[in-house]
């Protein structure tokens, strides 16, 4: 009996205190790197419905081209806003040039393949594995970020609200661009017809 209202009690003391985090976690401000990482987030979203898409019959070219696209666009606007706006700053808050080279050189190999992806025909039986590595790179590029530069990067002095209020303008001016630019072909199509 003891035993259980002890468990009871550690039980009750582990919910207070998991409540007061995610309190704390709540009131703490959106930063450059919650902003960057739900990014993240919504990226591998896309990325596993594609998988989905290439697993389903149906297996709807239409939809995987589409789908590929917006991954496409949001990794470029993306990797835009980290290299003009983040990652300037990181380097020069943490000064870790390895870990800011390493990433600079996976977002290049991360645009090649995208340059590939944007040329090619959905019908390319090379294609589902395009996107398929791409969603790996990008894998492996985000648990760096999220546990080495993330980590660093919050341990300075380094003005992340601020940082992340940039970024935030930053990306809602590329993606009003990108949008304008996947929209102008269609409208000039129906302005011809």
């Amino acid at each position: 009996m003891a035993t259980t209202a002890a468990a009871k009690k550690s039980s009750s003391a582990s919910a207070k205190k998991a409540s007061a985090k995610s309190s704390a976690a709540a009131k703490r401000q959106k930063d450059a790197c919650d902003l960057l990482d739900a990014d993240h987030k919504a990226v591998k979203a896309m990325f596993k419905d594609y998988e989905t898409l290439t697993e389903s019959r149906s297996r709807s070219v239409a939809k995987k081209r589409e789908l590929a696209d917006q991954i496409c666009r949001e990794l470029t606007v993306h990797a835009t806003i980290e290299e003009e706006i983040f990652y300037p700053a990181a380097r020069k808050a943490i000064k870790d040039n390895p870990l800011m080279n390493e990433a600079t050189v996976e977002h290049a190999s991360a645009k090649d393949l995208i340059a590939q992806i944007k040329a090619m025909d959905a019908n390319d039986e090379m294609f589902d594995a395009k996107v398929t590595v791409l969603g790996e790179y990008i894998d492996h590029h985000v648990k760096e970020e999220r546990t080495e530069m993330f980590v660093k990067v919050r341990q300075t002095k380094l003005d992340l609200v601020k940082l992340g209020e940039q970024l935030q303008v930053r990306k809602e001016e590329l993606m009003a661009q990108q949008e304008a630019t996947a929209v102008t072909p269609v409208a000039e199509l129906a302005a011809a017809l």
